[in-house]
This record gives structure tokens, C-alpha cells and sequence, in this order.
């Protein structure tokens, strides 16, 4: 199966970000193939190096380049990150900048959309 994930909240004050990502490992584990993940709103910040973790937490920054640099595609919204002071400069490194248009052609070419987040 097809799968992409909308992700629409920040990586350390709600579970989505955590979920959207142990959702995409076990997805790739199971062997289907996890085309797109596509941040959006608050989301963009998982990528982005001005997340600062705490040192006893997970780096969420690097778990979503790692992920990408498996094949996956990690877009950010282009709007949501202009909002936020995100550029390419403080992207991860296999992450990049699109926009909405990127989420209807992933919709459009999926078998299932995935969303985590309010």
C-alpha cells in the first residue's frame, strides 16, 4: 500500500509528531511504502533546526531527515513556514519547501492519506 501522512502539529507540545513518525517506521517495516510526509501549520518545525529538544528528549529534527533520507518525501508548507521564520537555510537535510499543491497531488496519488494532528 501507498501511504501518505499529513502532519499538522509542532514536534514537543502534542503526540502527532511522535505518532506520524512511529506511524511511517512500522508502515515501512510492514512493507508498504511511505511516499510522502507533508507538514503543515505548526508541523513545519519538525524540521527545522530552530527546534531546540531538551537533552533528555528525542530529536525529532533528525528522525524526520533520517526518514527522508530513506526515500520518503518530507515537504513543508511553504506558507506555514514563511509564517514561522522557516527558510531552506534551517531545513533538515533531505527535507524541503513546497507547496499546497504538493498535498492534493499526494492525496491524489496514494492509497491512503494519514493525518496526525488537531
Amino acid at each position: 500500500m501507498r501511504i501518505g501522512i499529513l502532519l499538522k502539529e509542532g514536534p514537543y507540545n502534542h503526540q502527532a509528531a511522535d505518532s506520524a513518525y512511529r506511524f511511517a517506521k512500522a508502515a515501512i517495516e510492514k512493507g508498504h511504502t511511505v511516499e510522502s510526509v507533508f507538514m503543515y501549520n505548526d508541523a513545519v518545525i519538525n524540521v527545522s533546526n530552530k527546534a531546540d529538544p531538551p537533552q533528555d528528549d528525542r530529536d525529532l529534527f533528525k528522525l524526520w531527515s533520517e526518514l527522508g533520507s530513506q526515500g520518503v518525501d518530507i515537504w513543508a508548507c511553504i506558507a506555514a513556514s514563511k509564517r514561522r521564520g522557516i527558510s531552506n537555510e534551517v531545513l533538515g537535510e533531505n527535507c524541503k519547501i513546497t507547496g499546497l499543491g504538493t498535498l492534493t497531488d499526494i492525496a491524489m496519488r496514494v492509497d491512503r492519506l494519514v493525518t496526525f494532528g488537531d
